[in-house]
C-alpha cells in the first residue's frame, strides 16, 4: 500500500472516529435526566387518538426520587385513554422530544404528588380543588 492510499485510510477512520463520537454526543444531549427536568415548569404530553390523529398538551410535573410525575385532569384522562399508543405517549421537555415515553399510573405517589405540585407552583392554591384522577410516572424506554 503507497503512503498516499494509507493517509487516506487514516483520513477515513478519524472521519468515522469523529461521526461516530459527534453521534454518541447527540444521544446524550438527549438524554432522560429527571434531575434537569426538575426546574421545568411543564412539559407537553402526545397522544394519538381516532379520529382526532395527533395531539400535544401542556401539563405540570414534579420530579420525586429521580421519577418525573404529571397529574392529569379528566379532559387529559380522556385523551390518554383514546391514545392508540397506550402505554406509551410522547412527551416534551426542555426543549427535547422524546417520542417513546410510558405512562405508569401511579395512584400510590398521588398524594406526595400533589403536595409536590403544591410546593413548586403558586397558583396550584386554586388548582388542586379541581379533580385530578391520574398520577402518572413517565418512563422513558
Amino acid at each position: 500500500m503507497s503512503v498516499k492510499g494509507t493517509t487516506r485510510g487514516i483520513g477515513v477512520l478519524l472521519l468515522l472516529a469523529t461521526l461516530t463520537a459527534c453521534s454518541a454526543a447527540a444521544v446524550r444531549a438527549t438524554e432522560w435526566n429527571p434531575a434537569t427536568f426538575a426546574k421545568v415548569e411543564t412539559l407537553k404530553l402526545r397522544t394519538n387518538c381516532v379520529p382526532e390523529g395527533e395531539y400535544w398538551f401542556p401539563v405540570w410535573l414534579v420530579v420525586i426520587d429521580d421519577q418525573v410525575y404529571v397529574r392529569l385532569g379528566s379532559k387529559a384522562v380522556s385523551r390518554i385513554a383514546c391514545n392508540s399508543t397506550a402505554p406509551f405517549v410522547g412527551v416534551e421537555i426542555a426543549g427535547e422530544r422524546f417520542d417513546h415515553v410510558r405512562g405508569v399510573p401511579a395512584p400510590e405517589t398521588a398524594e406526595q404528588v400533589n403536595k409536590a405540585m403544591a410546593d413548586k407552583y403558586t397558583s396550584d392554591l386554586f388548582i388542586r380543588w379541581f379533580s385530578h384522577p391520574l398520577t402518572l410516572r413517565l418512563m422513558p424506554e
